[in-house]
Order: C-alpha cells, then sequence, then structure tokens
C-alpha cells in the first residue's frame, strides 16, 4: 500500500479534490487538470446499473488511504490526492456519467466504513483475500507482491525475509504484510519483532530513524521510495523479490451488485480502450496491469 515518508497531512475523513496527474520521473507527481480521453466514453447501460441514490446525488465516495505512493498520495499541496487510483477514478467517473470523490480514511476503517454505507467503494491498493472477501466484494483490477525495504546501505545485512527473524520490523496496520509476517514467524528460531502503525508513512519514519531494520511494502509504493529524490537517499529494496503478489480490488459492500457490476463494467471498458494501459504507464506500474477485470479471484 503505499507514499513520501512525510506526506503533509490532513484530518482523516475530509473529502479532498481529485485530478489526474503525471509523474515527473519517479518524484513528486505534477498535479493537472484532467484533459478528455477518447478512450473513456459515457456508457448509458453501466449508468443505469448504479443505486438511484448515487445516480441522484452523482457523486461516487470513495474511501482511500492517501499515503501510499503511486497508488494514492496527497500532492505538493498537501490536500489534493494524486496517483493511479485517483487517476483510475477520473476515468470510471467519465464511463459512468458520476464523479468519483475520493475520502482520505484510516486503512483499517475502510472495510467497515464501506459495510456500513458511510463509503460507497473503497479504492487503496487494498489485495483481494478470502478473509476480506466474507465481508465486501473486491472488482480486481491490479497485481503486485510484497518487497522488503531497508534503510540505504542495508546496514543490517537484509536479503529475505527470513533475515527479519529477531529483529524490528514495521508495517502498517491491517495490511497483507501483517499476516506474511505471521507466517514467517513459524520459521524463525528468534521471532520477529512486528510493530504495527496507523499508516505507511509513520512505519517509514520508524526505518528511516533506525528503530526497526525493515518495512515491508507492496512493490510498487516499495520501487517508488527507492527512486523519488526526496527519499531514495534514506531507502533501497532488500531485493528484487516479491512475496505473495496478489489483487488488488475497489471494495464494494455485500448486497450491491449493481454497483459492483457497474465498476466492473467501467473497468472493463477503459481495459478494451487503453485507458488503462495509459493510466498504469503514466505511474511507472504497467508490470502490475491485469488482462482482464475479475470479482472476489482473490487467493
Amino acid at each position: 500500500m503505499n507514499r513520501p515518508p512525510s506526506p503533509l497531512r490532513v484530518a482523516s475523513g475530509l473529502v479532498l479534490a481529485v485530478v489526474a496527474a503525471l509523474p515527473a520521473a519517479c518524484g513528486t507527481p505534477a498535479a493537472t487538470t484532467a484533459t478528455a480521453n477518447d478512450g473513456a466514453r459515457f456508457n448509458q447501460a453501466l449508468h443505469d446499473r448504479l443505486p438511484q441514490t448515487v445516480r441522484d446525488r452523482g457523486v461516487l465516495r470513495v474511501g482511500t488511504d492517501a499515503s501510499y505512493a503511486p497508488m494514492s498520495s496527497f500532492g505538493p499541496d498537501g490536500r489534493t490526492i494524486i496517483g493511479v487510483e485517483p487517476d483510475l477514478g477520473v476515468e470510471i467517473g467519465r464511463v459512468l456519467g458520476v464523479r468519483l470523490q475520493f475520502v482520505n480514511a484510516d486503512f483499517v476503517k475502510l472495510l467497515p466504513d464501506v459495510a456500513g454505507g458511510g463509503l460507497d467503494l473503497a479504492m487503496s491498493a487494498m489485495t483481494d483475500t478470502p478473509e476480506r472477501a466474507k465481508t465486501a466484494d473486491f472488482v480486481d483490477y491490479f497485481s503486485a507482491g510484497t518487497s522488503i525495504v531497508v534503510q540505504h546501505g542495508n546496514p543490517a545485512g537484509v536479503t529475505d525475509i527470513k533475515d527479519l527473524c529477531g529483529k524490528v520490523v514495521a508495517v502498517e496496520q491491517g495490511t497483507t504484510q501483517v499476516d506474511l509476517l505471521a507466517r514467517a514467524q513459524k520459521n524463525c528460531g528468534d521471532p520477529i519483532i512486528m510493530k504495527t502503525y496507523t499508516t505507511n508513512s509513520d512505519a517509514l519514519v520508524e526505518l528511516r530513524t533506525g528503530r526497526a531494520v525493515a518495512v515491508l511494502n507492496d512493490l510498487p509504493p516499495a520501487v517508488f521510495l527507492v527512486n523519488d529524490p526526496r527519499t531514495k537517499s534514506h531507502y533501497q529494496l532488500a531485493s528484487t523479490t516479491q512475496y505473495e503478489p496478489g489483487l488488488y480490488g475497489i471494495v464494494v459492500a455485500k448486497g450491491q451488485p449493481g454497483l459492483r457490476d457497474a465498476v466492473q463494467g467501467a473497468f472493463e471498458e477503459l481495459l478494451r480502450g487503453g485507458v488503462y494501459r495509459d493510466v498504469l504507464a503514466r505511474w511507472n506500474v504497467s508490470d502490475g496491469s491485469v488482462h482482464r477485470i475479475s470479482v472476489n479471484l482473490g487467493r
């Protein structure tokens, strides 16, 4: 899930503006107003699948933990959410004829907020897993595994997950990385000392200041960190290995099949028209592309 180590923050739950953005190399993306894309066209049939309340409101409320660049993070103004997910959201909105309004929220609150109706969707580099799929549907749109991020120079000599045994590792709470470390404990003599934090940014502070030897991030955010001019002097990848690759999914409440199918259909339109490919290329994450948009395909 993933982001710059010290993003400007706003209060959780504040509705934020979303714009399409272009990355400046691997540094802070330059926010620009989204321009018309001939590949993303309004689809009346998909619009009609949306719940009546959404059609009347003209807005889908989308929760995201905006601390996971390049997927979702705060832009230079400290308020605007930019990244792969907001840009895909702009295009989905064009197809469905509504606006996707991204809201910053704690990652662990996204599933319950969608289930409770406080959010229509969540789009936050959330891996589709059987456990999560018990409480929500997932429209799967991206693939990524976990990477180990260490301090620049790798002073602890970490090259594999087994090297974390007996050491302090920082992760964001509620993520699949927590589960991965729990499974890795079975192969340790000295247990991994896992410390969890509300945001990935908080976990990265622990690594940067030497209070942890590693942070586990999905590959796209990890690669972003080690190439971003603001952070590359602090971090590097322990190796090129990806652990337990999985599918990211947009979270939709159970009992909302019309909304789920509309979102899936919109994504399929973006995939067919090349818009999906273009957005991923814009953010240098094309390796995570999928060839079909599935529902609840997580393992």
